[in-house]
């Protein structure tokens, strides 16, 4: 059963890494844990249980090997089997601790990194089986489905990064993502279009990031899963990022280079449910150890896996632990927590008598809002300067507000409502839109409810939803306006910003986890227009505070006028902390040129066009307005001053306020 893994240069050794630095000095027989450490874990507050349980490389008494250690109470007997013992079951047992613990361990001489290996368990009801060690830091490529004796030791050179993440938090900065499926951003197609390594990402990914003006990366799922077509949403390898592109070092390699191009770095993490394949996380020591027994609360009915029961101290230290340890290990900068809703209500996809209420006869899942909380208040307590995000599509009150103060605590959240109503709005023709406007302008009466990410992320252009260059109506010159008419209203609504790849360059097929996207498109010149179009918009919205600074914030933002619903116009204004920091936006979402359209300014003085959706470059008509703009004394939209526009087709105009006139 010994399978090969990809050899890779092993870094040099750090100390500040080393598992060896971590190790108690104690008499056979040898433990990583304390009684301190067994009280935290019985009590759910353990949070760095990576470095006791899984399988740890060490020198005991001058011998070297390996120290295993898992959890597993309802156990009568537990092995390590591998490929160091010819997989048999008996010839390497580990002790049960007499602390009723439930946690079996033992040190096994000459067995170090890279072998092979899994816990034989035989529960107390005679259930047999042989599971991978759920605190791994690596697995066999799948579908192999061994654990691997693995160190962490990488030497990181983005302290410099680090460093400035600890100036300031990151909600008052700019937040444009570039959302990433590893397995299919590109492909070496000159070898079969198999898998870039994490290293070969390294070499290409941050650089793009950087060219496109985006912040940060988030990676969809990395963590190692069997099934690649669940695109890594069912994780049984909670502590290793994916063989199928290296290894751990490697991961760390990408995570490196990212951070010296300046690009931060977001995990997608799946605590809501897990697979139920033998060798994971379900029936781990012939019972229901880390999800509920009970199915209705215990097994999800749409994804067909198993839900952690977060009512359990040990279960709870598990997962919070594997958040801490992407943080600490991998220098993760932001977690969003897949999948919120489904973890809040009982009866999330259930139908009568399919859901158990909760203690007051409700349909909240009180334990799992514990969680919740006590998971955003670990991550902050030990990483001040890291961010969280819920993946949240209900109006469950207080997603982004402090525990304190009855929230859940995380620091933002996507906002499905602007998603849907801008999508569905602007799937329609246009001699429709002006009965919808209200779809339109209602993200506003909740936008400050909670700190939002504007999400156009992977669950859109998939499952027959049609990619979002086809989702627009029209001939192929109105699908591209529209397009970038999206873009440029989603740069100027308020909230950090989140774009699943292939829209950057507008990718005609729907995406497909087996294949890389279609960058040849991007040789035709509508492609490359949405794509310098993107760019822009990314370097105004690191340049002007005024899109930034109050993201969050009602100040930050105000109508000129929400009712032109006869014309389809929207304008508005984004502020900054300064109140010379502002930028006026009017979008027109018809394909008709308007004439001296008129908009009320707060401001006498001269104004710029600093970007126009229709310009040449991107690939519009080029309906321009002047270099400068002068205002009049002609009062509009309760304001004393106006501007004079041309408010091109299908397009969004942004004015930048220049200097008060000449006279004043």
């Amino acid at each position: 059963m010994a399978k090969s893994i990809e050899q890779n240069k092993k870094p040099k050794k750090s100390k500040k890494d080393a598992l060896v630095e971590e190790l108690p000095t104690t008499s056979p027989p040898f433990t990583l844990f304390s009684d301190f450490d067994i009280n935290l874990f019985r009590s759910g507050t353990h949070y760095h249980l990576y470095h006791k349980l899984g399988a740890h490389p060490v020198q005991h008494q001058g011998v070297a090997g390996t120290y295993f250690a898992v959890w597993a109470p309802n156990a009568a007997f537990v092995s390590v089997v591998g490929n160091f013992n010819g997989w048999n079951r008996q010839s390497t047992p580990l002790t049960a601790r007499s602390d009723s613990s439930g946690i079996w361990e033992g040190f096994v001489p000459g067995i170090g990194q890279e072998a092979y290996y899994k816990y034989f368990i035989r529960s107390t009801n005679g259930y047999e089986v042989e599971k991978g060690d759920p605190a791994a830091y690596h697995w066999e490529t799948p579908p192999h489905t061994a654990t691997v004796v693995w160190g962490l030791d990488f030497a990181w050179t983005d302290d410099q990064w680090i460093q400035s993440r600890k100036a300031a938090h990151p909600l008052t900065k700019p937040i444009s993502v570039y959302e990433v499926h590893l397995g299919s951003w590109r492909r070496i197609q000159e070898e079969d279009g198999r898998f870039m390594t994490y290293r070969e990402l390294a070499a290409q990914l941050p650089e793009y990031c950087t060219y496109m003006g985006f912040t940060h990366v988030e990676f969809m799922p990395v963590m190692e899963h069997p099934f690649y077509g669940s695109w890594g949403y069912q994780l049984t390898g909670y502590f290793a990022p994916s063989s199928r592109f290296g290894t751990p070092q490697d991961f760390m390699y990408l995570i490196d280079a990212l951070h010296n191009a300046g690009i931060g770095v977001i995990l997608d993490w799946v605590p809501s449910h897990f697979p139920t394949d033998e060798h994971g996380l379900g029936y781990f020591d012939g019972t229901h150890l880390f999800e509920h027994a009970d199915p209705r609360k215990g097994f999800h009915p749409d994804w067909k896996s198993f839900i952690f029961n977060f009512g359990r101290n040990e279960v709870r230290a598990f997962l919070i632990s594997n958040a801490l340890y992407w943080l600490d290990k991998f220098h993760i900068d932001a977690l969003r927590v897949d999948g919120v809703a489904s973890m809040l209500y009982l009866d999330y996809s259930r139908n009568e008598g399919e859901w158990i209420p909760n203690e007051y006869g409700g349909r909240e899942n009180l334990e799992a809002v514990r969680f919740l909380q006590e998971f955003n208040q670990a991550v902050h307590q030990y990483f001040p300067d890291v961010f969280t995000v819920a993946e949240e599509s209900t109006s469950w009150p207080g997603v982004t507000h402090l525990v304190s103060s009855g929230g859940l605590g995380f620091d933002m959240k996507w906002m499905m409502g602007w998603m849907h109503d801008t999508l569905q709005y602007l799937e329609r023709p246009p001699v429709y839109r002006s009965y919808h406007q209200g779809q339109l302008t209602f993200s506003l009466h909740y936008a400050f409810s909670e700190k939002f990410t504007l999400p156009l992320s992977h669950d859109e252009v998939v499952y027959g939803k049609h990619s979002l260059i086809n989702k627009m109506p029209g001939d192929t010159w109105q699908q591209f306006a529209n397009l970038r008419l999206l873009y440029g209203y989603m740069y100027g609504h308020p909230g950090a910003k989140l774009l699943f790849m292939g829209g950057d360059f507008a990718q005609r097929h729907e995406w497909r986890h087996d294949f890389s996207l279609d960058w040849n498109e991007n040789n035709n010149p509508d492609h490359q227009g949405i794509q310098k179009l993107l760019k822009d918009l990314n370097t105004l919205y690191k340049e002007e505070p005024a899109l930034y600074e109050l993201n969050f914030a009602p100040e930050g933002f105000e109508w000129i006028d929400s009712q032109d619903g006869t014309n389809s116009v929207l304008s508005w204004v984004r502020k900054g902390k300064d109140p010379q920091d502002e930028l006026i936006f009017v979008a027109n979402f018809t394909p008709l040129v308007r004439e001296n359209y008129r908009i009320g300014v707060s401001k006498a003085g001269t104004y710029r066009e600093v970007l126009n959706s229709d310009n040449l470059r991107y690939g519009g008509s080029d309906v321009l307005n002047d270099p400068e703009l002068a205002s009049y004394p002609i009062p509009r939209h309760g304001r004393t001053h106006s501007i004079p526009l041309v408010l091109p087709p299908l397009g969004v105009v942004v004015l930048k306020y220049v200097q008060p006139h000449a006279w004043l």
